[in-house]
């Protein structure tokens, strides 16, 4: 059930008429949570205050998805114009045009960071479903665009800078100078797209070696250990921590895009401990764990095991239970969690994710979204990825 309790309340008229409006969705997440200074919300659909869809095409789902949003921001004292990073859930590609046509209304300048791709939500007749990060009123927000760049076609900016903290928006084989298609297969896809964040990072007084966090959406996973060389280039010291999943993007000539977040100063990393308490393995394609002052991001996890084959609950409690033996060798705990991402194969085990899901955060839950993505271990069932504050 939604519960009011669980919003972030904010003083004056403004937030209380705010939060009136806000829909009703039985996802198992807080509507919005507080990490430090951004504020994080939950993938919101076209729902009304009943919780069921609003009828319409996708122009009309896309509008009462952002009205949604606005509410729920303006509900935790920030607003659409403080938003820094959206991730938008499209259920259909063709789609893509009409969602633009829409949300370009409601960011008539400066945009927020922004990435697009294929995926179901946990609503089937959802169309589109829409997450995000903001930041809270009054603080630092600042569009990040590299020198002699053009601007976007589609409604985003490259970069939003808020503190020590740098959104990237979802990145293609493109040429940011004349915004054409960067041929090439998946190695040379991946080096044009990070060549592209470099540009951006450097533009925001920063360098690969400042990413905290990536997400990766390839078109086939056959092509994934392409996507592993290239990418290791460009983080050979402390990768940042990952998710790697299946996704369609919003052309066929594109095989990757890439989410990057990015934090100025001193970061500790974690490689989580076995089961038994041994020391972990290290991945060089990832960190386990990241931890900047008060702040933790962790790498997408999944539970498969030979003991977990075709078990959907014993994948997501394995799952579970790895992310919280990264979190506490970070010296977090369920608490401090802020931010979930749930990768799940097929939406029919979404009942069984989210029991296991709900028995886990017995205190509250973090702000998040579940996908029905595809994921690069053939059988794993769920990945989740979490990040967190103190």
């Amino acid at each position: 059930m939604f519960e009011k309790s669980a919003v972030r309340w904010t003083l004056g008229a403004a937030g209380m008429l705010a939060a009136m409006t806000l829909e009703a969705q039985s996802d198992p997440f807080a509507p919005t949570s507080r990490s430090g200074a951004f504020v994080h919300v939950s993938g919101t659909r076209a729902s009304d205050t009943a919780g069921k869809l609003v009828p319409g095409d996708i122009k009309a789902q896309t509008k009462r998805a952002l009205e949604n949003l606005e509410a729920r921001l303006k509900s935790a004292g920030s607003s659409l114009a403080r938003a820094a990073s959206i991730n938008v859930y499209l259920k259909n590609a063709a789609d893509f045009a009409a969602m633009n046509e829409v949300y370009r209304t409601f960011w008539t300048k400066e945009p927020p960071a922004r990435t697009t791709v294929v995926a179901n939500g946990s609503d089937p007749n959802a169309l589109v479903e829409i997450a995000a990060v903001a930041i809270p009123n009054g603080g630092e927000r600042r569009v990040i665009h590299p020198e002699g760049w053009l601007d976007s076609a589609n409604p985003y900016s490259y970069g939003i800078l808020s503190g020590d903290t740098l959104f990237l928006s979802g990145l293609i084989s493109r040429n940011g100078k004349d915004n054409q298609l960067i041929a090439g297969d998946m190695k040379a896809q991946t080096t044009t797209v990070l060549e592209n964040g470099g540009a951006i990072l450097k533009a925001a007084g920063m360098t690969h070696a400042d990413v905290v966090q990536s997400r990766i959406y390839i078109t086939d996973t056959a092509a994934f250990q392409d996507m592993n060389a290239a990418y290791r280039g460009f983080f050979p010291k402390d990768p940042p921590v990952r998710a790697t999943v299946k996704a369609g993007l919003m052309g066929a000539q594109y095989l990757v895009e890439i989410t990057m977040v990015a934090v100025k100063g001193g970061r500790q990393v974690i490689t989580p401990p076995n089961a038994d308490g041994t020391p972990g393995t290290a991945n060089p394609n990832l960190s386990g764990a990241i931890r900047v002052g008060d702040r933790l991001w962790l790498s997408g996890m999944l539970g498969n095991t030979p003991a977990t084959q075709d078990d959907v609950p014993a994948q997501t409690k394995e799952t579970l239970a790895r992310l919280q033996r990264a979190a506490q060798a970070a010296g977090f705990d369920w608490a401090h969690m802020k931010e979930a991402v749930v990768y799940i194969t097929d939406m029919k085990n979404r009942a069984a994710v989210e029991k296991v899901w709900r028995e886990s955060f017995p205190k509250g839950f973090p702000a998040g979204v579940q996908v029905e993505s595809g994921l690069v271990a053939p059988d794993g069932l769920v990945e989740i990825m979490l990040s967190g504050a103190k």
